[in-house]
């Protein structure tokens, strides 16, 4: 089965960006839908933004306008840009392929992302 990997997490000030990396073991252009997940202290893990093979976007009202996802299946990696990050973006941040209300691939061990005010 293919493996996730992501990277790019940090600290960060409030107003700060990162760019976070998912790069699977395997092909993904096969894979309908990715999607960028997180999870904060306490909280169950949320969909913050997905991409299907065709480019098409989807992304939680919380980070619509700030965040941007986007794939490259030549390099079977997905990507999200977070801009104007806020202390509520605080979470370990994980990728996976969302299908209906499950996921397809095992969790990676997710990238940290801490927004300081």
């Amino acid at each position: 089965q293919v493996q996730l990997v992501e990277s790019g997490g940090g600290l960060v000030e409030a107003g700060g960006s990162l760019r976070l990396s998912c790069a699977a073991s395997g092909s993904i252009s096969s894979i309908y839908a990715m999607g960028w997940y997180r999870q904060a202290p306490g909280k169950q893990r949320e969909l913050v933004a997905s991409i299907t093979s065709g480019g098409s976007t989807n992304y939680a009202d919380s980070v619509k306008g700030r965040f941007t996802i986007s794939r490259d299946n030549a390099k079977n990696t997905v990507y999200l840009q977070m801009n104007s990050l806020e202390p509520d973006d605080t979470a370990v941040y994980y990728c996976n392929a969302p299908i209906l209300n499950r996921v397809l691939l095992s969790w990676g061990q997710g990238t940290q992302v801490t927004v300081s005010s």
